[in-house]
């Protein structure tokens, strides 16, 4: 049975606007950046949601939006991840949303736009209520947008129903969150709380004091390049070292480590071994582009001692950046494509062949949807992260990105490669 985890808090919508930064405009000195491509994603609460989805859970979400373009969009990316939708409609609130101009994956500019959901707390309750009997565990998701102002009655609500609560806080108050079960601050949410810390020792001190002065079980400070240090309200502590990774975007990596770590918990691990899974899981999100997920296959193959996050499959995305990179060093890039579907002595001819004619052999690989469309239902044998890995394992190839479309087109004129094969 598929763990059922009922996320509350602020849900956005984190959208991307690429674009090409070729000049600096007449009318100021700044870039002129020509978009070139939009994209959306779930952001705060609704990337916790689609997070457990992704993991095979059951997402239960429930937020607030407006009635608006954003809403609706929003909608439709949480639906496709098969999350369970109770959002609250306000016609007067225009729907949280991020804005971000990227070019060449770096941020040139964010705009926010925020309404604020206090108003609608009553409602956000009530659906609580109708929800709470047939979760495993409840999941708070404070980004200070005001769906959370007021988090005890949820908490009151969950210890009534025998659920344990995860939260991650936002600010400095963390009273409001007094009797949940665990809180997830990054560190420097903690040291707004406590004040700063001059040693790992009064790192636990002030932990251990804080989860008895708020009745707290336990507390999982997310510390970057620190990895993590889990207190409990009795002081046992550990830590757990970040896993040696290619840091890309830290973006949504506090919503997947919660989200692990909630599901892990709701499933019957202890505190230790739910968040020790979940510092695995967050080592393989900051190696993408924005708010990302990570699937149950990534998870299970780190776990297993795979090191997917640094085997040769990459989001197109990050791809970029480093063949940005390559580029000024005069590198040549060489692009093919294919399903690989059951990897032959032809195959690793092909690539062979391919990586001779440049620096670089970027290999693109089609989606299952993709090798379906084009080889029948039947296919594909092998699932895209097995045919990636076997890919990885080839010395001729250096990257491995994923193409969903039955041509590599799009893909192609993304990479500009010097050399097609």
């Amino acid at each position: 049975m598929s763990t059922k985890v009922l996320v509350v808090g602020d849900v956005m919508l984190d959208r991307y606007w690429r674009a090409d930064t070729n000049r600096i405009s007449p009318e100021a000195p700044v870039p002129v950046a020509k978009i070139t491509d939009i994209e959306d994603r779930p952001g705060g609460a609704a990337n916790v949601a689609q997070n457990i989805s992704m993991l095979n859970g059951v997402a239960q979400l429930v937020g607030v939006t407006g009635d608006d373009a954003e809403s609706i969009a929003l909608q439709e990316l949480l639906a496709a991840r098969e999350v369970d939708l109770n959002l609250i409609k306000n016609k007067e609130l225009r729907t949280t949303a991020k804005i971000r101009v990227v070019s060449r994956s770096q941020q040139l500019l964010r705009l926010d736009f925020d309404d604020g959901a206090h108003a609608c707390v009553e409602q956000v309750v009530s659906a609580v209520t109708n929800k709470i009997s047939a979760c495993d565990i409840v999941l708070l998701s404070d980004y200070g947008k005001g769906v959370l102002s007021d988090p005890q009655v949820i908490i009151q609500l969950a210890k009534n129903n025998h659920k344990k609560v995860i939260v991650d806080p936002k600010g400095s108050d963390f009273s409001k969150y007094r009797d949940a079960s665990v809180i997830t601050p990054n560190y420097s949410e903690f040291c707004a709380v406590v004040g700063e810390c001059a040693s790992e020792q009064e790192i636990h001190t002030k932990a251990i004091a804080l989860c008895q002065q708020f009745n707290l079980e336990a507390l999982l400070i997310t510390r970057s390049a620190e990895g993590m240090t889990l207190v409990t309200q009795a002081g046992d502590i550990t830590t757990f070292p970040a896993q040696v990774r290619e840091v890309y975007d830290v973006t949504g990596a506090g919503d997947t480590v919660i989200a692990v770590f909630a599901m892990w918990l709701a499933r019957g691990d202890s505190f230790e071994e739910a968040a020790k899974i979940a510092n695995v899981a967050a080592s393989i999100v900051v190696g993408k582009f924005g708010a990302s997920t990570i699937t149950a296959d990534e998870l299970e193959q780190a776990l297993l001692g795979y090191e997917y996050p640094q085997s040769k499959l990459i989001e197109l995305q990050s791809l970029l950046v480093k063949l940005d990179e390559a580029r000024k060093q005069n590198r040549r890039i060489v692009f093919t494509n294919g399903c690989f579907d059951v990897l032959h002595k032809g195959h690793a001819y092909l690539l062979h062949q391919a990586a001779r004619h440049g620096d670089i052999l970027v290999v693109g690989l089609n989606a299952d949807k993709s090798v379906r469309a084009l080889k029948g239902s039947e296919r594909p044998v092998n699932a895209m992260l097995d045919r990636a890995e076997m890919l990885s394992h080839l010395a001729s190839v250096d990257w491995v990105v994923e193409f969903e479309d039955e041509t590599p087109l799009a893909l192609i004129e993304a990479i500009r490669p010097d050399v097609l094969i």
